[in-house]
């Protein structure tokens, strides 16, 4: 897929992080951006700054997610492109003891649910309800759209706490083969990419120790990824007609300890 003026984006988490570095690279080729994401002072700004358009919307919500692609469909047309980025995670173990009470307790099932919900869910929904949208487009270059998830390295060696989390990204990388196998004749691609520890504003809240200590842990280069190059990974997926179908982790070779 060529990207330029032709073509309309849909971002979810598209204000900040990886979807919004995704967002200005899409926007540096031309392409009509619309940012789905709960902050909206943070997503109006980006928006006017970009031309695009910006929409509030709950990806577990699925009127808001109706409204969003109304929305954004009005401003810039129908989106050629998605990129799924919203999504969240916690860190609880299944089961603990307390060590100054001893009491036993285990994960709260409606957090676990609120995970799924967000990072699983959530961008299935987007996906149908994108996808869908798709189809009523005439083939351009050759196809109709092309989707980019975002999952995680913690889809494949999550550490502890993460069950809901490792469980929701893996879901997300699971689905990404059939989903392209049921767009495959419609002429709309999917790929997921699997991020390692990116200096998104998740992290910046950080202590500086704890950013070295993360940043150190990786293989090489030494460091926490740019959400650039997540974009750039997207921006590859997106305009590379072969790619398809595909999960990639973006990492630089780091593979999680249990802790």
């Amino acid at each position: 897929m060529k990207l330029d003026s032709r073509i309309s984006a849909v971002v979810t988490g598209g204000a900040s992080g990886l979807g919004a570095a995704t967002a200005r690279r899409l926007a540096a080729h031309g392409v009509k951006v619309a940012l789905f994401d709960l902050n909206a002072e943070v997503g109006e700004a980006l928006a006017a700054t970009l031309g695009g358009v910006f929409c509030q919307v709950d990806v577990t919500n699925e009127a808001q997610v109706d409204a969003g692609f109304a929305k954004s469909r009005a401003a810039i047309g129908q989106e050629r492109i998605l990129v799924n980025c919203a999504g969240t995670g916690n860190a609880v173990k299944t089961a603990s003891r307390d060590k100054t009470t001893g009491e036993i307790r285990h994960y709260p099932l409606l957090s676990f649910e609120r995970i799924i919900q967000i990072n699983l869910i959530g961008t299935f929904r987007c996906i149908a309800k994108s996808a869908a949208g798709m189809l009523t487009l005439d083939l351009l270059d050759g196809e109709r759209g092309a989707i980019v998830n975002t999952a995680s390295v913690a889809a494949q060696d999550g550490q502890m706490g993460q069950a809901a989390y490792s469980a929701s990204k893996a879901g997300v990388v699971g689905m990404t083969l059939p989903i392209a196998r049921d767009l495959m004749a419609e002429g709309i691609r999917v790929n997921t990419i699997l991020p390692g520890i990116f200096d998104t504003p998740l992290l910046r809240g950080a202590p500086e120790k704890v950013k070295n200590a993360l940043a150190a842990s990786v293989p090489f280069p030494k460091r926490l990824g740019d959400p650039d190059e997540y974009a750039a990974l997207a921006e590859a997926m997106l305009t590379i007609g072969y790619f398809n179908g595909e999960s990639v982790r973006l990492d630089g070779a780091i593979r999680m300890a249990p802790r």
